[in-house]
């Protein structure tokens, strides 16, 4: 098991990002969160494969529709105590 820790910046607050996020993650068999950040941006912390973790880094770089991503970090993180599911807080 992988993890990792993104955190999205743009027009990525109120425009469903965190609830879109979630639906990709569920859809890879991803768990973790989406949570929204004080600055304005999005973070996202998943566990699971790493191809499936690929992918929704793929679809982070877009988003929902809604979205203006004008930028996407990626932090390696460790896969311990990896959450049952996958929230929004």
């Amino acid at each position: 098991m992988k993890a990792a820790r993104f955190v999205v910046g743009g027009k990525v607050q109120g425009v469903f990002f965190r609830a879109s996020a979630r639906e990709q993650a569920l859809a890879l068999e991803l768990t973790g969160h989406a949570r929204n950040l004080v600055d304005g941006s999005v973070e996202v912390v998943v566990y699971g494969d790493e191809a499936s973790i690929d992918r929704l880094e793929t679809w982070l770089r877009d988003g929902p529709d809604a979205a203006e991503v004008d930028q996407l970090y990626r932090e390696e993180i460790g896969a311990h105590d990896a959450p049952a599911e996958f929230l929004v807080k």
